[in-house]
Formats: C-alpha cells, sequence, structure tokens
C-alpha cells in the first residue's frame, strides 16, 4: 500500500541553497521518473516550497530526504511532513 506525503519547505535569505539546487530538481525528477513524487516546487515568491511524495511509508520518505542534502542546507528549513489522503481527487491520481 502506498502512502502520500506532503513536505512543505521555507527558504531563507541564506543564497547557500542555490548550488545545491540543479542536483536537488534532478533528484526530484528521477522520483518522478520512478513514481515516488506526484508534484513539487517553489511557491511563487521562492519563499518556500511544497513537494508531494507518494512512497510505501514514512521510512521510505526519510531514506528520500536523508539522500538528498537540499534538505539539510543552509537556507532550507522543513517546517512539516504531513501524510496527506486526497479525498476528492483529479481522476489521474485514481490507484494512488
Amino acid at each position: 500500500m502506498t502512502a502520500m506525503y506532503a513536505v512543505q519547505l521555507a527558504f531563507s535569505d541564506d543564497s547557500a541553497r542555490l548550488g545545491l539546487r540543479p542536483a536537488h530538481r534532478e533528484r526530484l525528477a528521477g522520483l518522478a521518473a520512478d513514481g515516488r513524487l506526484l508534484a513539487g516546487g517553489p511557491w511563487s515568491d521562492d519563499s518556500g516550497a511544497l513537494i508531494v511524495f507518494v512512497v510505501d511509508d514514512r521510512d521510505s520518505l526519510d531514506e528520500i530526504m536523508a539522500a538528498d542534502p537540499y534538505y539539510a542546507a543552509p537556507g532550507v528549513t522543513v517546517t512539516s511532513i504531513q501524510e496527506w489522503n486526497p479525498v476528492t481527487r483529479h481522476h489521474a491520481l485514481d490507484g494512488l
């Protein structure tokens, strides 16, 4: 059984995270290709981001995040990790 997790990030003015962003986005693209990422991206004002993962369990999510130094980079704070159970959804999410 799969679970969806919404991860919210907050960004500070510390630009150190920008050097890690290309590799982070490459990892996210790989996770999307593998079916483990539903969507992700920054808020329009670049104050943070929302990333929605589709994984087997919380341990799987923790492994994904531990393997990506972006989540612990200066300027990045993980503000929330919530398991998400969308009740109303677009048919594209059927089976998730």
